[in-house]
């Protein structure tokens, strides 16, 4: 049984910095990394590969810099971690033991188990790896009908990417009000549900899916709250079999840590609150110490501060949290924000004020490429 003075589980952007800071600062400690796949995802690339990129491939990431840091990478899939004896097993039945251990497992998709078809042939879900999306896209070059479920960006970026094949018929279908409503203000999001739907997508807003309707196990339609049912291909089977994306929430992957203690310091760096890394996992927004998350690549500040402090603390620095930055682009118009949002001080019970305006990103207007530019700041009011 081989032994190594680090074991990243994981190999994502979270996995890979922890290894490339770690091993820049310990060169004399081996590192070896596990990683399910030889070829990962870009996580903030997945939507554009439906169209704009046109390849997997083009949107291809791996852990060359953590190999040309003095790490070894090996593809398989840990099956059990034995913390008291501090070794692992694989998939394929190799044993390793280890001084430290981290884990940076990423998240998984929450399947939607309260409605009803949630299981059928037919729906499929977004999911961070290589060979998964590989197959999805070869299924959505085939397909005609696709319904979208989940106004978040990947839902509205594979939206507007799929809508992009004059001959597909693309739905979205949003519970909220608006599309992007967690990262922008009001009139920011009415703007881009009016940006969606000039690309001729079908966007049903303020309303639930309730049932996925299927016929011998397979999905034939999609019902919604007010009864509408937007159908799937009614001809070709092998068409109409997977022809639904379904965009939802995503939660930190545990399953390996089920029955971990919540500190072992000594023996795990650990990349979230707790004990769990996830490169795309909710992690605490600050803003007054308000209890708010972001889903965004926040676990790679986490990473370089575990790379740093493996052995001894090299990196004096905590994690208090984060102000999100959020940016898209829908039909060639950019939506942004950074830091707090209305609603987010309003859900934080904090007194702020608001100002809104329209101008020009060049001056003057009247050169050939200025584009209007809308923009709302929120602040904090000045204190006595």
């Amino acid at each position: 049984m081989k032994n190594y003075d680090i074991i990243i589980i994981g190999g994502g952007p979270s996995g890979i910095i922890t290894g490339v800071t770690g091993k820049n600062q310990n060169p004399d400690k081996s590192f070896l990394m596990i990683k399910e796949e030889e070829k990962g995802l870009v996580p903030c690339g997945i939507p554009y590969i439906f169209h704009d990129l046109g390849s997997v491939d083009k949107n291809m990431m791996n852990p060359a810099p953590f190999v040309a840091a003095g790490g070894e990478v090996l593809v398989d899939s840990v099956k059990e971690v034995s913390f008291a004896q501090k070794k692992i097993s694989t998939q394929t039945g190799t044993e390793f033991a280890y001084d430290k251990l981290v884990f940076a497992t990423g998240s998984t998709v929450t399947e939607p188990k309260f409605i009803k078809g949630y299981d059928l042939q037919g729906v499929e879900y977004i999911r961070k790896s290589y060979t998964y999306v590989q197959a999805l896209k070869a299924i959505t070059d085939a397909v005609t009908n696709i319904v979208i479920v989940g106004g978040g960006f990947i839902g509205v970026e594979v939206a507007e990417q799929l809508a992009k094949f004059k001959d597909k018929n693309i739905s979205l279908v949003e519970m909220q009000k608006h599309c992007l409503c967690a990262a922008f203000s009001e009139k920011l999001t009415e703007i881009a549900d009016n940006t969606i739907r000039e690309q001729g997508i079908h966007l049903y807003t303020s309303i639930k899916v309730t049932e996925i309707v299927g016929k011998e196990s397979k999905v034939t339609a999609v019902k919604l709250s007010d009864g509408t049912e937007l159908k799937a291909d009614s001809g070709n089977p092998v068409h109409w079999l997977q022809n639904r994306i379904q965009s939802w929430h995503r939660k930190q992957d545990w399953r390996l840590t089920a029955t971990m203690p919540l500190l072992q310091t000594t023996t795990c760096a650990c990349l979230s609150k707790m004990c769990l890394p996830s490169e795309t996992a909710p992690e605490p927004q600050d803003l007054s110490q308000a209890e708010r998350t972001i889903s965004l690549a926040t676990a790679t500040a986490e990473a370089r501060i575990a790379g740093y402090n493996l052995f001894e603390i090299k990196l004096v620095r905590t994690f208090s949290g984060t102000l999100s930055v959020f940016s898209t682009e829908i039909g060639g118009k950019v939506f942004a924000s950074a830091g707090a949002i209305k609603q987010a001080c309003e859900s934080a019970g904090i007194k702020y004020i608001c100002g809104e305006f329209e101008d020009v990103d060049r001056h003057p207007d009247s050169i050939a490429d200025a584009s209007k530019l809308w923009v709302s700041l929120t602040v904090s009011p000045v204190r006595d």
